[in-house]
């Protein structure tokens, strides 16, 4: 239902009420969510109709349209707004909608999400703290998620940035079974990255 059609209303009964602003925020929300125009929603002069099964049953008024889906206890939906003349489906839409609903919620299921897990330390660090880092790391990839690894240089360590370079070359050879490298080492600032993806 659009804002103009929800102030006739409004007038025609003669007064102006006020509503809170959550309210047309919301009908606009649900207005777009409706993609598909069904039964006397459908204004075109002609439209081009198909049966549940995709046969072509010619071109028609859409009161014609509307009839004979009428006669068949079922909906008119337009599903090619943009062909000519448009194209409308005879079918049960009800349906449609709960099938298309049960679809994209199994799409969801299926989809996995990719996180970027980050894990800091300094080039100097020993090699216990290196395992502990490199174990969570491990962990991270084989769940799915990438791996931002950052070195940190304190204070001149930044003018060594070789060790840098050192520190994660050997934690790359820890994780190496996992992982590969999708961004090399960089240094930016006095911090030095590195992207891991999960090896396929």
């Amino acid at each position: 239902m659009s804002l103009r059609y929800i102030y006739l209303i409004i007038a025609i009964y003669g007064r102006w009420i006020y509503l809170p602003a959550y309210f047309f925020t919301e009908v606009i929300r649900i207005s777009s969510k409706q993609e598909l125009q069904i039964n006397e929603e459908i204004r075109d002069r002609e439209v081009r109709v198909t049966d549940s099964n995709g046969e072509q049953l010619g071109i028609m008024t859409s009161r014609q349209a509307l009839e004979l889906a009428s006669e068949r206890q079922l909906d008119l939906v337009k599903i090619a707004p943009q062909a000519k003349p448009p194209v409308c489906r005879i079918m049960d839409y009800g349906k449609f909608r709960f099938e298309q609903s049960k679809k994209d919620k199994e799409a969801r299921k299926n989809q996995k999400v990719t996180n970027l897990k980050e894990i800091r330390f300094t080039p100097n660090i020993e090699e216990h703290d290196m395992n502990v880092k490199a174990k969570n790391a491990m962990k991270f990839l084989q769940d799915g998620d990438k791996v931002k690894v950052t070195i940190r240089f304190r204070g001149r360590e930044v003018d060594h940035a070789s060790f840098g370079n050192q520190a994660l070359n050997r934690f790359v050879e820890i994780v190496k079974d996992v992982c590969v490298v999708e961004k090399p080492a960089k240094l930016e600032g006095k911090n030095m990255t590195m992207i891991l993806a999960p090896k396929q």
